[in-house]
């Protein structure tokens, strides 16, 4: 359990590090580049990361790339990148393999189910994961379907072939839109299962792009197409006026993506969180519970090529989970939201590792 003395040491010495910094007093004077890559929809939170500690570390250079979450953790266990950044924490079969390679929270964020219907992108369709599940393997085709109207009574659906858009990389979005499939699908769960990739059904007109990006493109672009979009993403779905929808949660209740909804869906689950962090939270069984939520990971070796560079990633990943009103403010700006007192902890043991 984490003390308040723990935490308020913590950020006393964040604080005094940043002030240390902000007065010019750097531990190093040639410049350290930290190397990140990964999760799309963390790509927006590393760039705000990226040029506010540059200013507070003037002697540090963060790289930042977005090239999928699958990516970040393949990169961040072969050694090629300090940080790598996933929606998705690793599999069983990684973590055995890789010991030293840990999956530390450093955000709570969501991803959302959004459309292009015209005429109903202003609604919010309601939606559950069977009737999902129907759409991405072709069982249910059209939107005006029988199983889509029954979610929906007394709106008028057009009778137009759906068009699923999904990622062509190895992405956290997938794994966490899939665990939902999963979780509330028992065929989805029998026969295809989660993961960053999966062996996705082939359906007449479905769509493979890649990034957050490309998922918003597509859908603005392709009348009468669904698709999931990390939480991030939503000025860009806003502006490209694509409809969200309400998603039936784990008690049974259509919620959309609201911060009071995320936080009660990260609260429901949050607490059972174990020492490495690998935990879902997808499909909370509580009331209010918005049921696509995950934490936001940094995938990093423990075992460093030197302890200066160690110390560097230490004071990096501590500074962006610090408790303060100015990350509470980069997180809110991407609809993330803090770790609680818990998962904080957790994260900060695991930093603490990296040698």
């Amino acid at each position: 359990m984490m003390t308040a003395a723990r935490r308020n040491s913590f950020v006393a010495r964040a604080t005094v590090a940043l002030a240390a910094a902000m007065l010019g007093a750097h531990a190093y004077a040639q410049q350290v580049t930290l190397t990140e890559t990964g999760s799309t929809l963390l790509a927006p939170l590393f760039e705000t990361w990226r040029d506010a500690y540059a200013k507070a570390h003037p002697d540090v250079r963060l790289s930042v790339g977005a090239t999928g979450s699958q990516a970040g953790i393949d990169q961040a266990i072969a050694g090629n990148m300090n940080i790598g950044a996933s929606d998705a924490f690793m599999s069983d079969a990684d973590a055995m393999k890789h010991p030293q390679i840990i999956s530390v929270p450093l955000a709570i964020a969501a991803q959302t189910i959004n459309y292009n219907v015209p005429g109903l992108n202003d609604a919010h369709l309601k939606l559950d994961g069977p009737t999902l599940a129907g759409i991405y393997t072709g069982a249910i085709r059209a939107w005006d379907a029988p199983q889509i109207a029954a979610l929906n009574p007394g709106m008028h659906l057009p009778h137009h072939d759906i068009v699923p858009v999904r990622r062509s990389e190895g992405s956290g979005d997938t794994f966490v839109f899939t665990q939902f499939l999963t979780f509330s699908t028992p065929s989805w769960e029998d026969s295809l299962g989660y993961g960053t990739t999966i062996a996705w059904p082939g359906v007449p007109g479905a769509l493979a792009v890649a990034g957050n990006a490309g998922v918003v493109n597509a859908l603005k672009t392709t009348p009468y197409s669904v698709g999931y979009v990390g939480v991030s993403y939503t000025k860009d779905i806003a502006a490209a006026q694509l409809g969200t929808a309400a998603l039936k949660n784990g008690a049974g209740e259509f919620v959309l993506p609201t911060k009071a909804t995320i936080m009660a869906g990260a609260a429901s689950l949050g607490a059972r969180t174990p020492a490495d962090e690998r935990l879902s939270l997808v499909f909370a069984p509580a009331s209010g519970t918005y049921p696509l939520v995950n934490y936001e990971y940094a995938v990093v070796s423990t075992r460093q090529p030197s302890p200066a560079l160690a110390a560097e990633i230490r004071k990096f990943l501590e500074w962006s989970i610090v408790p303060s009103e100015q990350n509470a403010a980069y997180l809110e700006a991407v609809h993330f939201i803090p770790l609680p007192p818990h998962t904080w902890e957790l994260s900060t043991n695991q930093i603490e590792s990296i040698k």
